[in-house]
């Protein structure tokens, strides 16, 4: 701190020397931070001593530039250019404020007031939440070098472009801006390197950083806490017990390996919410008071309330119609009032006598005529001159390469070039005279030079675009210097590199000594110029095509004849010229009309004035040029350098050309500049903007001025009028201003109209924007090899309003956008390729970078470098503002600069940015010449790979198409709803049964299937005893473990024999009475099974529990105490080892273990028979209870009866064709639904013989289910999701290694997934598609679906059709409807029918609000009616109101008498053309999804699964994902898979496609680590916990985005 204090003006000179060399490195990227600091204070603390009673210097460096000094060149210099101690320093590149093509004071000063107009609102926004390590960023170093610069035009700079300034060492120190304390900017810029803010008072200190125009948010007093967590940003730990919604510690509670299945803090059904766990303090709806995610969310929630700009009209559309809101026409919107434009025409082309023929014409003369007579300076790295190319050199090199080219390539009897043959020239921009010889050297063989950039590594911005435009030319031969060719990447064995997308090239060396003399005889061919292509310039486009712009012969010379008659040029001047010489302007002026007109160029290349800013200027005074051509930001850099040269002398000037002059920003570098050098002979008449495209070349240039004539006007045009596309001189709100300068007048011979940018050429108005179009004999002529696209550029026809063409003559499209003023005079206020149409209004890309640069960018931006783009999401284009960020820049500093731009851009340009993104300095993709590299940037961000280090989204702002929220009808039922027979709505009632269930009376079936007879046993417990007495050693049970082996069987007997011991060990036990429920805690097993059946015998009833997870007790423990408190079992069955961890001191630390009811460790108990066994009196007693957590975290428990178990059993057996001598292989969870009757009760009922395999062992043995099928070859099989999932990821590459094992499926029959939710059709059908190699049957795959009503509706059994799939219409599911759609319609969503509804079992399909029934494929509630439906839930408080809801409903109208279960799940039942076993036409049910589930937003019903599957797609990296809702906002968690690096690449996807897809705007992102997303046995996502979690601040997510 104390060398803050140093006056670096009192330092010596050589020490002020090495400060600047520093500052130098640093801007240059070639020191980090770290080394910068360290090396600074080595250089200062020989001073720092010495100045310690000094008082700090008046922070100048940092202030605005008030009204007074808006004449100076910029804000850093105006106040600088009084400090004395910076003239003698060498310039440098500066450190890293702004990009001074875009300065204009006038903007700053309204972007600031328009800043100070949003400070009333005292608006807080949620600053994003990051864990610590994801964005400390890499020192600088380590990123790419800087090329070279920066910014986003094709030209990076030095420091204009890239908009550094140039600032002493001092003002490093002082760089805390706007009087915010130095000790709190200097707190702030060291929190970006991962500490964590210091824990003692966080709040004065966010105070402070808040800068003028953040107030603290409203009750900062009455609540400190809010204001200290909305911006603190290092995490709050939670002390080390803290425990989760279940007493879980946030670490353990991440650990899916162990499936948890987790109550949220939600309701147990029918328990009160005074038992479920109070412990924790809670808000009205149900959020942990002190959670920071809360307060941000009430933050956010704060921003959204502000109206959004247009107010949405009041209508619905349905989906019959189109989805997006169409903004109505604003009657205020300005529109264009003046006559039809009148073409426009330059003044004549004069004929002179001497113009040569061709241009080659022209080189041949002064090659012979003024042979020593200079054409070419060339610089070196220092700026003195390397070498000078006369024009005999010129002339003789040129003719040897022609010759060379077109006899020596080849062997001596074939040509390998001929006349008109496509050549690649590619030279650096250091070495203008080789290009020079190579571009004359073609023109002289009559072969077509493409000049192209070095190509510097494979992996070049653009490279493969280079490459379109090579093969769309059919080059294959490239000429380079030797220099440059050993400078190409090279592969190991030496040869060029095959660059990305390019076509074989032959490399040729120009170097002169590489070259053959042509014999005596021989002369070039130097015809008069005609229409053939002369030469082809590259021309990128919006999107980043790279298209070769041809220009013939005759143009090429008429230009350079109009060029020389526009600026006056005569024989022998000498010209300046810093631009690029292989295009564009650099390329007319400095290589083509130069040696026209015999003129000496002095080529300063770019490395030059990165190293010596100056030295244009200083190459004008020693050669005393009469013309100099450079754009705005070599007029910056000169500015900022000019200080250390007080005896130059612009006053040779005749012409200064600034070819960028059609930039509306660029009026104010021309001001400044000549403000600065008017004191050193300057003319302000010879400041000489103009306006170019590749297509048209010049479209118009201002002609050097009279000495002491008055300067042309400006306009000062409104911005609002700009985005309407009419002209309207600003005169309301001065702060949305555009000043613009203009480009002179049409070039001679040519002739200019404005039209309609878009749609047909229509003639613009005179008060309107449009395209420049020429007609001219000096413009391009075609794209080279792209015909179709020539031309809509190369041959338009203006019409007028009436739609009639003006004349014959074809026009050419400018790109420009612009207007005729008076006198004739060009105005351009953009490019076509710069527009961003937004919501019908158009805004220029260089006024948005403008406007975000006028935002003290200081301590966020690097150099400059912002790019902004648009990208098309939900019907309409959104803007993207990406800049570099400074490294030192600080995580609050960065989140306050983007909060600003919003402000600013929506004040000034009024429209919505829809993201913000800061990138690593250095980073973004470059052009050749360091400027940033649009289209590819855009690229970047499309497919999640620009890695932001800061986000921004604010899609509620600016999304403002969305179509009105749905506004619910009242439901009532009318009379006329109510239709006699079995019609709805002129359609069959949706119902549908499954066979009967019919009984068998013929004993000898009964005994030649070793069946029990049904009619005697309704009990299941009989059944056993049945079985144990007439086939006692069949095998029912087989249990395996990870390797395979059969570790435990049960026949009929044992299992009778082992359910007796349990039944005589309860019976004994005194407070254990018949009728009590006793909990059995078991891993998946025949333990398990003998125990329910002791309990039957004992005539208790069993509940059974998942065991906790002994690794993470404090997250499964809670679950079990709740079940066994809400059941209030009297007793525990279980092991010996479950009973240790029950008691243990672990399970003390999450339960009261003093309170466990009795607990009976059934390993080792005593050989007793019970004295009788318990027959129930009536077969509606309950058998067993049921409890499952469903997915929104309600525990349930339901009861059911014996009666039901007997149907249940009975309906599958007949469905799956079960008995004694078949094999099942069951690979499901045993605890709740139908997992539990298929491994428990199923084969005691039927006889099969069932194979064991508990789903926890695949963890192991990812291969055990699979061969257990092939090894036992197994027909049928029962899997869930989960095991199913685990094997398409885990075994789906290695098939052919299973193959080779001898895995063998083709015996698998049938597969059904048992699961509680919509088929998963992806996930079975990728299963299908991945084992079909196997021998797995693709017809073999189904699913089975139940409720917690009825544990099992429908199962594929081995009888009836195949399951069908629909498409179906997902806007019309929002609606509550079903439309059917052809595969692969847009937003149709593939459904798989559930399987077959079981025997006994009847559906219907009901209007949830009306229960009215539906007609056929109507989507509404499945209720079910069936023998095994459950007898309801096992409540304490017996809430039979809800029970009755559920259980036994009835239809409100058609049959009133049949009582229904509800099932609480959507689907629809569907008619096929196929016929089941009856002969019948089948009905296929179909499930869309639970009610419970479904997320209501803007009045429609989503069901979130739908959400996630396209969250999913979004970005390789994401996992999986889990959408819900917080007041209103939707809220998507996703799991990241990648590198860290990728989490907020992510942010923008993911809204993207949820607004796409859904037409809903994400709330908040939420990226997370692998395996956060609660997974249950079933493979079901617990989204409800997951949102406790995150509202608790349990999760530790990598990042948190709110979306604005």
């Amino acid at each position: 701190m104390a060398e803050r204090t140093v006056e670096v003006s009192a330092l010596p000179a050589e020490v002020r020397e090495q400060l600047a060399e520093l500052d130098l490195e640093l801007s240059e990227g070639d020191i980090t931070q770290k080394g910068y600091e360290k090396k600074r204070a080595k250089l200062l603390a020989p001073y720092i001593i010495q100045a310690q009673n000094l008082a700090p210097p008046p922070q100048q460096d940092g202030q605005e530039p008030g009204p007074s000094s808006a004449t100076a060149p910029s804000n850093a210099s105006s106040s600088s250019s009084s400090s004395r101690h910076r003239r003698t320093r060498r310039p440098h590149r500066s450190g890293g404020t702004r990009d001074e093509r875009y300065r204009s004071d006038i903007h700053t000063e309204a972007v600031q007031a328009a800043l100070a107009k949003h400070k009333e609102e005292k608006m807080a926004l949620p600053m994003p939440t990051k864990r610590r390590s994801t964005y400390v960023q890499s020192p600088i170093d380590n990123c790419t070098p800087p090329d070279s610069s920066s910014s986003s035009d094709d030209e990076g700079g030095v420091s204009g472009e890239s908009g550094e300034q140039q600032q002493s060492p001092d003002s490093w120190m002082n760089s805390s801006i706007h009087g915010s304390s130095t000790s709190s900017s200097s707190a702030s810029s060291t929190m970006s390197h991962g500490e964590s803010r210091p824990p003692q008072a966080p709040q004065p200190q966010s105070q402070q950083q808040l800068p003028p125009q953040y107030p603290p948010p409203p009750h900062s007093h009455s609540q400190p806490s809010a204001l200290a967590e909305a911006f603190a940003h290092a995490r709050i730990d939670p002390p080390a017990g803290a425990l989760g919604p279940d007493g879980a510690p946030q670490a353990q509670a991440r650990a899916r390996g162990s499936r948890v299945d987790l109550p949220s803090n939600a309701v147990v059904r029918g328990m009160s919410r005074g038992q479920s766990r109070s412990s924790m303090m809670e808000t009205a709806d149900g959020v942990p008071v002190s959670s920071r995610v809360s307060t941000k969310i009430q933050q956010l929630l704060n921003t959204l309330k502000r109206p959004k700009r247009p107010p949405l009209s009041e209508f619905f559309m349905d989906d019959q119609e189109e989805i997006v809101e169409v903004p109505r026409p604003d009657p205020n919107t300005p529109k264009p009032e003046g006559r039809q434009i009148i073409p426009v025409k330059g003044e004549p082309l004069g004929v002179v006598s001497n113009w040569p023929p061709a241009l080659q014409a022209a080189l041949a003369r002064w090659g012979a005529t003024q042979g020593k007579s200079p054409a070419l300076t060339a610089l070196d790295i220092t700026g003195k001159p390397l070498y000078t190319l006369t024009y005999g050199k010129l002339w003789s090199r040129s003719v040897k390469l022609a010759y060379t080219l077109l006899n020596k390539l080849g062997t001596k009897n074939e040509q390998i070039l001929k006349p008109g043959d496509r050549v690649a020239l590619v030279y650096p921009n250091s070495d203008p005279g080789m290009f020079w010889v190579a571009f004359y050297g073609c023109l002289l063989a009559e072969v077509i030079p493409v000049p192209i950039e070095v190509p510097l590594s494979r992996k070049d911005a653009g490279s493969s675009q280079i490459g379109f435009l090579l093969g769309s030319c059919g080059v294959s031969l490239a000429l380079t210097s030797e220099i440059c060719l050993k400078g190409l990447p090279k592969t190991p064995t030496g040869e060029i590199l095959q660059f990305k997308g390019w076509p074989r090239l032959k490399w040729v060396i120009t170097d002169s000594k590489y070259l053959t003399k042509p014999s005596k005889d021989w002369q070039p061919h130097i015809p008069t110029a005609n229409t053939d292509t002369a030469y082809i310039e590259y021309k990128a486009s919006k999107e980043g095509t790279v298209m070769g712009v041809a220009v013939s012969k005759v143009a090429m010379l008429t230009h350079c004849q109009a060029l020389t008659q526009a600026c006056n040029y005569c024989e022998g001047e000498t010209l300046v010229n810093v631009l690029d010489f292989k295009k564009d302007m650099g390329l007319w002026h400095g290589v083509l009309t130069s040696v026209m007109n015999r003129i000496h160029t002095i080529s300063v290349p770019y490395a030059v004035m990165k190293a010596c800013p100056l030295s244009w200027v200083q190459r004008v005074h020693i050669h005393k040029a009469r013309v100099a051509l450079v754009k705005c930001r070599d007029l910056h850099w000169a500015m900022m350098a000019h200080r250390e040269q007080r005896d130059i002398s612009l006053a040779s000037l005749r012409m200064l050309i600034v070819a960028d002059g059609a930039n509306p920003w660029s009026v104010s570098s021309c001001d400044a500049f000549l403000n600065v050098f008017q004191a050193h002979g300057l003319k302000p008449e010879v400041i000489c903007p103009c306006a170019t495209s590749p297509e048209a070349m010049t479209v118009a240039i201002r002609r050097p001025g009279v000495p002491g004539a008055p300067l042309p006007a400006r306009a000062i045009l409104s911005m609002t009028g700009l985005s309407h596309g009419v002209i309207r001189v600003n005169t309301e709100d001065k702060n949305s201003a555009l000043t613009v300068q203009d480009v002179g007048h049409v070039m001679p011979g040519a002739l200019m109209c404005i039209v309609k940018p878009d749609g047909p050429p229509m003639l613009c108005k005179t008060d309107e924007i449009g395209e420049i179009v020429v007609n001219s004999r000096a413009g391009g002529t075609m794209y080279y090899g792209l015909s179709g696209v020539t031309k809509n550029t190369f041959e338009v026809i203006p019409v007028n309003a009436s739609g009639a063409p003006i004349g014959e003559i074809p026009f050419v499209r400018s790109g420009l956008l612009g207007f005729v003023g008076p006198g004739s005079l060009i105005f351009v206020v953009g490019k076509n390729e710069g527009l961003l149409t937004v919501s019908g209004r158009r805004h220029n890309a260089d006024d948005l970078v403008a406007t975000a640069l006028a935002v003290e960018p200081v301590k966020t931006v690097y150099r400059g470098r912002i790019a902004v783009f648009s990208v098309t999401v939900f019907y309409d284009e959104r803007i993207v503002i990406v800049a570099e960020q400074r490294p030192d820049a600080s995580e609050e500093d960065s989140f306050q600069w983007m909060s600003r731009v919003l402000q600013a851009i929506d004040s000034i340009h009024q429209v919505g940015l829809y993201c913000l993104a800061l990138v690593p300095a250095n980073t973004l993709p470059k052009t050749p010449l360091g400027g940033i590299h649009i289209s590819e940037t855009k690229q970047l961000f499309l497919e999640g790979s620009l890695h932001p280090c800061n986000i921004l989204m604010c899609p509620h702002t600016c999304v403002t198409n969305m179509p009105k929220p749905r506004q619910k009808q009242p439901v009532g039922v009318g009379p006329a709803s109510i239709m006699v027979g079995n019609l709805v709505a002129g359609k069959r009632i949706a119902q549908a049964a499954g066979r009967d269930l019919g009984m068998i009376e013929d004993q000898d079936l009964v005994r030649k299937l070793c069946m029990w007879p049904t009619m005697m046993h309704q009990f299941l417990a009989e059944a056993l005893q049945w079985r144990a007495q007439t086939d006692p050693d069949h095998v029912l049970y087989v249990l395996l473990n990870a390797k395979g082996v059969a570790v435990c069987t049960a026949t009929c007997v044992q299992l009778h024999k082992r359910a007796e011991k349990i039944a005589a060990a309860l019976m004994e036990r005194s407070g254990i009475n018949t009728g009590e429920n006793v909990v059995l805690l078991y891993p998946p097993g025949i333990d398990l099974i003998a125990a329910f059946y002791g309990c039957l015998y004992a005539g208790c009833i069993p509940v059974t529990v998942r065991p906790p997870h002994p690794q993470n007790l404090s997250a499964t423990l809670p679950t079990v105490r709740m079940i066994i408190d809400v059941s209030k079992a009297a007793c525990i069955l279980t092991t010996q080892v479950l009973m240790k961890i029950l008691r243990s001191k672990e399970a003390a630390a999450s339960v009261n273990i003093k309170t466990w009811p009795i607990i009976i460790d059934t390993d080792d108990l005593p050989r007793k028979r019970p004295p009788s066994i318990y027959k129930p009196p009536s077969a509606e007693m309950i058998a067993y209870l049921d409890f499952s957590v469903s997915t929104t975290g309600m525990l349930t428990g339901v009861k059911i009866s014996h009666a039901a178990v007997s149907a249940l059993c009975r309906s599958i057996k007949l469905q799956c064709e079960l008995y004694s001598s078949r094999q099942i292989a069951i690979c499901l969870d045993p605890y709740c639904g139908l997992g539990f009757v298929l491994w428990c009760l199923a084969s005691v009922y039927s006889g099969h013989q069932s194979i064991l395999i508990p789903p926890l062992e695949l963890e192991s043995s990812l291969s055990l289910w699979l061969s257990t099928l092939s090894q036992y070859r197994i027909r049928d099989t029962f899997c869930s999701y989960s095991v199913m999932e685990l094997c398409t990821k885990g075994l789906g590459g290695q098939t052919e290694i299973l193959k080779t094992r001898g895995l063998n499926l083709s015996c698998v029959r049938s597969c059904v997934v048992v699961a509680e939710e919509r088929p998963r059709l992806a996930l079975t059908q990728s299963f299908s598609k991945l084992f079909k190699d196997l021998g797995l049957s693709s017809r073999a795959v189904s699913t089975a679906f139940g409720s917690r009503v009825n544990l099992a509706i429908c199962l594929q059994g081995t009888t009836g059709p195949d399951p069908s799939t629909v498409f179906v219409d997902m806007k019309s599911l929002r609606h509550d409807r079903v439309r059917l759609v052809e595969r692969g319609a847009p937003q149709s969503l593939p459904l798989m029918e559930s399987g077959t509804i079981l025997p006994g079992v009847r559906v219907i399909i009901v209007n949830p609000e009306t229960r009215g029934p539906l007609g056929d494929s109507h989507l509404g509630e499945i209720w079910v009616n069936s023998p095994h439906t459950a007898t309801g839930y096992y409540t304490i408080y017996g809430e039979e109101s809800l029970q009755a809801d559920h259980f036994n409903t009835k239809l409100s109208f058609g049959d009133p008498q049949t009582l229904w279960a509800r099932t609480g799940y959507l689907g629809f039942i569907k008619r096929t053309e196929l016929t089941d076993s009856s002969g019948d036409r089948h009905d296929a049910l179909f499930v869309v999804g639970s009610l419970d589930e479904t997320l209501e937003l803007r009045g429609l019903r989503y069901h979130p699964i739908d959400i996630e599957t396209s969250v999913c797609r979004a970005h390789r990296s994401i996992g999986e994902s889990a959408v819900f809702t917080w007041t209103n906002l939707l809220v998507v968690v996703s799991e990241l898979c990648g590198s860290e690096q990728d989490a907020l690449d992510l942010v923008p996807l993911i809204t993207n496609v949820v607004l796409e897809e859904h037409h809903l705007i994400v709330g908040v992102v939420v990226i997370v680590d692998p395996g956060v997303i609660p997974i249950n046995s079933r493979g079901e996502k617990q989204r409800m916990h997951l949102r406790d979690s995150f509202l608790a601040d349990q999760l530790d997510p990598i990042y948190v985005a709110y979306n604005m």
